[in-house]
């Protein structure tokens, strides 16, 4: 937590106590030290646990240690939904590859760039530099530029190797239903929408969608910024607690309408569970984790960890597939957490083999025997756990479980602690030697990614099926479990766990993916360790009666609760547009064939329908989450939803054509082939014009047909299509590889309504097509056309982006 405003007062009037100069403080030093400078890269708890673990032989300890303390070499992926991939790829391949060649030591056999061999159709890429080289060495400058151009605008993403592992795992179809648990800042989210629309044409939409949670407010912004530029419709986000993920409903196709519509449980075909996690797998790119690392981050992560997977387990088809992964090599956080899930789930869930998947990356089995850290003391069983450790110490972080009630009664006990006679049973004193536990589940099916195998980060892989619904479980209401709690605490039973996390030692991977420093999902409530818990707010004997877990959530929620949830503080309501008029007036308009559905697609964030400013489109699977969401008193908190695609045009040209709303640059590609109006084809010296001027009067373009076609236009808004050839073409077709780009027809000229930078890295990527835009026949010399005071009008209010609110 923040300092409050009393320690800041504080500070200064010490300050002023010790007569400090008004001065501000010295420039920083041109050269900055390196990243071993900055932090003292060792731990001496760290080398004595981990050689405990024995996660490598003792021959290859050196090699990686060595490696785990230098800086990490980035990573990205191209977007492989994106107009250029192609393009991008082929500029890596035969551009950045052999220029950057000579930037590595001729005795280094490491390529400068090269894709990742595991990754498919050559997609993701490594870098033999570290982000600190690539921001400062100046020899790196055009390079660095590229990834930072095509990061912004949604061609790539800038991404650690062993973080873009998970989704390949989990595959993803484009007809599925996939939870994103814990998704800021939204790396493998962007990459799970990929798959997702890998495979649909321009034009249509996925019959699947993604549902990417995360707890933490100011994360899901960052998140929602990363998913932008994606511009896609199948997704919704969410902000809730993961291990308490709200029961979500979706219409099916035997419903029908009318008051006896039947409603059932939103389950999801793929779970993607990245749990928050200790982070020491990221110390390579976070070395400050060195200082801090320590066992008791790991240990008090652990029962969380446990109630997130389960949760996830207990909203997942049968036949679906969950991942579980972090980014720690900890045991504890990894193996002890799959066992304990196995364990619970008694054979309803599988742990699946993939060795067989991705031959190229280089994995090492699960763990299958570990101990236990505490207070510095190694413990192979929670036979050794003394009773005042025992509610830090689980005995589910050790290979084979056990119970600490069945330890103290040795089989004679009741469930309140007492033996058969009533007298409390007592610790022995005697020590034991006791034998390391060896798990007796298939943890070797787990995927361990080291830093020296690959010259990656460290990450843990999980894949689990499910296979036959979840063992039945009693479900409790909130007083109870509530009661359950205080009473176990106070007698030392720890059949539930109530254990109290510092939120500033949670790290994760994905974290430094960003510049930001936030942490990732701070849990900020105690974690029942008979999980999960379903809240009822009533008493009756229904609920009290065991339930299969899958079914739990199908009960219909109090009317009280419906009116409870029925909003969510500091959050904008999503509403369906239904103003008829306007929807009317956009299809005519634009001529939108009736193949692309507008009624019942679009919704805003303004619950003020007669002043909407901009409209989002949504796929079918989102409408139906949205609509049943709605009828069972909105149990989802969404931060953000849909694909904006109408913006109304808010200058004063605007408010006077016959459609104010104008098509936005994201939803573009989306309604394109369904526009039969306001839509033109330019050959590529205008279209290139365009991007370089962003105002051109209707006399000034150099095809003269068509400056007269787009003055013929009705003044709004309209869409210019790259055509071929040196001439407007008369018919033309718009399919997947075509480039358009929205415009505003005002009175005397065209302007564009993009970005400087998206017209920046257009006008690159056309540059890169010499065949295509070509001057050859034209008189007219490249002068830059005037602007008069209105376009310059029109090209501010076009070229302004509004920012979304969450």
């Amino acid at each position: 937590m923040g300092r409050g405003r009393g320690g800041k007062s504080r500070t200064q009037r010490k300050h002023f106590q010790q007569n400090r100069e008004n001065v501000w403080k010295p420039p920083r030093p041109e050269s900055l030290p390196s990243p071993t400078n900055l932090f003292d890269i060792q731990n001496a708890d760290f080398d004595h646990y981990y050689k405990d673990q024995n996660i490598v032989s003792p021959e290859e300890w050196d090699s990686f240690m060595q490696l785990l303390r230098t800086p990490l070499p980035a990573a990205f992926r191209i977007n492989s939904s994106s107009l250029f991939h192609a393009d991008i790829r082929s500029q890596l391949e035969n551009d950045f590859a052999p220029d950057l060649q000579s930037m590595v030591d001729e005795g280094d056999e490491e390529d400068a760039i090269k894709p990742l061999p595991w990754y498919p159709d050559n997609f993701a890429w490594h870098s033999n530099f570290s982000r600190m080289q690539l921001r400062k060495n100046q020899a790196l400058k055009r390079f660095h530029e590229f990834l930072k151009l095509e990061n912004e605008i949604g061609n790539i993403t800038r991404q650690e190797a062993v973080s873009m592992v998970p989704p390949l795992f989990l595959d993803v179809q484009s007809n599925h239903i996939v939870l994103d648990m814990c998704a800021a800042p939204g790396s493998k989210t962007f990459q799970l929408l990929e798959i997702l629309h890998r495979s649909t044409k321009a034009g249509s939409l996925p019959g699947g969608m993604v549902i990417a949670n995360d707890l933490d407010v100011q994360r899901c912004n960052l998140l929602i910024h990363q998913i932008k530029r994606m511009c896609t419709a199948n997704l919704i986000v969410t902000n809730h607690e993961a291990q308490h993920f709200p029961t979500c409903y979706l219409k099916t196709d035997c419903d029908i309408m009318g008051p006896d519509q039947r409603t059932s449980q939103l389950l999801f075909d793929r779970v993607l569970c990245d749990v928050p996690c200790s982070g020491d797998g990221t110390l390579r790119k976070a070395p400050d984790l060195w200082r801090r690392w320590n066992t008791g981050t790991g240990n008090g992560l652990h029962n969380l960890q446990i109630s997130v997977a389960m949760r996830g387990l207990s909203i997942l088809k049968v036949g679906g597939k969950m991942v579980y992964s972090t980014c720690s090599m900890n045991p504890i956080e990894n193996e002890a957490v799959v066992a304990e899930l196995l364990r619970r789930c008694e054979g309803s869930v599988e742990l699946v083999d993939v060795s067989s998947e991705l031959p190229q990356l280089i994995r090492r089995p699960g763990l299958k025997r570990w101990k236990v850290c505490d207070k510095g003391e190694s413990l192979v069983s929670c036979k050794e756990v003394p009773k005042v450790r025992r509610s830090v110490v689980l005995p589910s972080m050790f290979p084979n479980g056990g119970s600490y009630r069945d330890i103290d009664c040795n089989g004679n006990c009741d469930v309140n602690g007492h033996s058969e006679d009533g007298v409390e049973t007592v610790e022995n004193p005697v020590m034991h030697e006791f034998a390391e536990e060896v798990s007796e589940f298939p943890l070797e099916r787990c995927m361990r990614l080291l830093p020296h195998d690959q010259n990656s980060g460290a990450f843990f892989i999980a894949v689990l099926q499910k296979q036959s619904p979840l063992p039945a479980i009693v479900v409790k209401t909130r007083k109870e479990v509530d009661n359950q709690q205080v009473e176990s605490v106070n007698r030392g039973n720890e059949d539930v766990q109530a254990l109290q996390i510092n939120p500033s030692e949670i790290t994760h991977e994905e974290v430094c993916e960003q510049d930001s420093e936030d942490n990732k999902n701070e849990p900020n409530t105690a974690d029942s360790k008979l999980s999960p818990v379903i809240d009822e707010e009533s008493d009756s004997k229904e609920a009290q009666e065991p339930r299969n877990v899958d079914n739990i959530a199908n009960v219909t929620p109090s009317k009280r609760k419906l009116q409870i949830q029925g909003k969510w503080r500091g959050v904008d309501p999503v509403v369906f547009f239904k103003d008829e008029a306007i929807i009317k007036s956009i299809r005519a308009f634009y001529g939108i064939d009736e193949q692309f559905p507008l009624d019942g697609h679009l919704v805003t964030r303004n619950s003020d329908t007669s002043n909407v400013k901009r409209l989002y489109y949504i796929s079918k699977s989102v409408k139906n989450v949205l609509e049943l969401n709605f009828s069972v008193g909105q149990q989802l908190k969404i931060t953000c939803v849909g694909l904006k695609i109408f913006e109304r045009q808010k200058s004063r040209e605007g408010r006077s054509v016959e459609c104010a709303f104008r098509i936005t640059s994201e939803g573009l590609p989306l309604i394109l082939p369904h526009i039969t109006k306001q839509i033109l084809s330019a050959s590529p010296i205008d279209f290139k014009h365009l991007l370089q001027y962003k105002n051109i009067k209707f006399a000034d373009f150099v095809d003269a047909k068509f400056g007269e076609k787009a003055a013929n236009l009705m003044p709004g808004c309209c869409v210019v299509v790259l055509g071929e050839g040196n001439k407007t073409a008369e018919a033309f077709q718009v399919n997947e590889s075509s480039i358009a780009i929205v415009c505003w027809k005002g009175g005397a000229s065209l302007t564009v309504m993009v970005t400087s930078i998206e017209c920046q890295e257009l006008l690159e990527r056309l540059l890169m097509r010499p065949n295509k835009v070509t001057e050859k026949g034209s008189s007219k010399q490249e002068e830059e056309p005037s602007n008069n005071a209105e376009d310059v009008e029109q090209e501010s209010n076009g070229n302004s982006q509004d920012v979304e609110a969450a």
